[in-house]
């Protein structure tokens, strides 16, 4: 099945990104679809969290956080607008328009939303709450954003015969040397959401100017563990069947590390070990890229979650990017609609249950949420992990 622009799927996707813009208030009651009472505890966990990330929030600029990476921003943001309990038509809280007004005065003059570096990080993630606020006043400021993002998709040799294993994808920009998986997924996650923002606008550029998504599923492709990529990589990468499905960081590449294998010939080989964040970035690339979710990539990459569910660290990765870990494990398997998971040895998992429980129980007293475990990738910053659980729970929220 496919999910196009037009179709229901389509919206349904709409919806669990971008609430504030196209759903109303969850209605709880007795009765009604899904656990009420798991709804409700959820709900309270939001409001908590909620809270201390307005009290984090720098009164006078607006800013969450470090003002040079204006994302934090944007998830605290993203987060806020997100709230199920709150309804469109009310005003909009003060929090959120100090937050806009930060976020466009990063704005550049190459368009992009960033502070110091990280460029399509920022940029990416501050068009999503762009987007989110559905406010027109913005589309300037979307379009613009936009053609940065585009134009970070790489091309090295447009003469060469063969691609070089970077073409299609997108990095941080700047001095970064090539693409990745988790910029490039942002990056698309960002043009899908504005594309559909500023359709039939005078900002629609999409008959003109897009992203070439064939060369972005391409570079996606690469960074999928398969026996494909195994040959295309050459005669140096072997593959474990435990890692075939998911993904790595890039080409060659994996935060994971690697294994040297022995071959079926005796032949040594180096196996790139497949992670859990990145492989739901993965799945969530795909989605982007609107493919069939029964393309045999679309499912290689389910039975690899699906065998590596946990719930206790980012697979491969023990607690380094455990949030980041939640908040793609919920945004992808929502997106697919996934409802249930089975695990090898035969056991059904509800997943939206056992990750909210999850979630709840590492809350602290406050509010907050922290990487008590490791602080690799800024997971040491409240305000970043708290975003994360926060938009984790509100799309668990609004699929029970």
């Amino acid at each position: 099945m496919k999910i196009n622009p037009g179709s229901t799927a389509a919206f349904l996707i709409l919806t669990l990104w971008l609430p504030a813009v196209a759903q109303e208030k969850t209605t709880i009651k007795p009765g009604g679809d899904g656990d009420v009472s798991l709804k409700l505890e959820i709900q309270r966990s939001i409001d908590k969290g909620i809270q201390f990330l307005v009290s984090q929030q720098n009164q006078k600029t607006g800013a969450w956080s470090d003002p040079n990476q204006p994302a934090f921003t944007a998830l605290a943001v993203s987060a806020i607008m997100g709230d199920p309990s709150r309804k469109p038509a009310e005003p909009m809280p003060s929090a959120i328009g100090r937050g806009y007004g930060f976020i466009t005065s990063k704005v550049q003059r190459d368009g992009g939303i960033y502070g110091k570096g990280l460029a399509t990080y920022n940029t990416s993630l501050c068009v999503m709450a762009l987007v989110q606020s559905g406010n027109s006043r913005y589309f300037p400021v979307i379009a613009k954003a936009r053609r940065l993002l585009i134009n970070q998709q790489q091309d090295y040799d447009k003469r060469a015969v063969t691609d070089n294993v970077f073409d299609g994808g997108i990095g941080y920009g700047g001095s970064s040397p090539h693409s990745d998986l988790s910029n490039t997924h942002l990056a698309m996650e960002a043009l899908y959401y504005s594309k559909k923002l500023l359709a039939d606008t005078e900002f629609d550029e999409s008959g003109e100017f897009d992203l070439d998504w064939d060369a972005a599923i391409d570079f996606v492709s690469r960074c999928q563990n398969s026996k494909e990529t195994v040959r295309e990589n050459g005669d140096w990468q072997g593959l474990r069947k435990e890692d075939e499905g998911g993904f790595v960081y890039y080409p060659g590449d994996s935060k994971a590390g690697e294994i040297e294998i022995t071959s079926a010939d005796g032949t040594k080989k180096t196996a790139l070990r497949s992670y859990g964040s990145i492989s739901y970035a993965g799945l969530l690339a795909f989605i982007y890229a609107d493919m069939d979710l029964d393309d045999p990539r679309v499912q290689s990459a389910l039975h690899w979650i699906q065998g590596n569910f946990t719930l206790d660290e980012n697979p491969g990765m023990d607690a380094q990017g455990l949030y980041y870990y939640y908040h793609t494990m919920a945004k992808a398997l929502s997106l697919a609609r996934v409802q249930r998971l089975k695990t090898p040895n035969g056991k059904v998992i509800n997943w939206r249950e056992s990750l909210a429980l999850k979630i709840m129980s590492q809350q602290n007293r406050d509010g907050s949420w922290v990487n008590q475990g490791s602080n690799r990738w800024m997971e040491d910053n409240p305000v970043l992990v708290s975003a994360y659980s926060l938009l984790s729970l509100e799309h668990i929220i609004r699929g029970l």
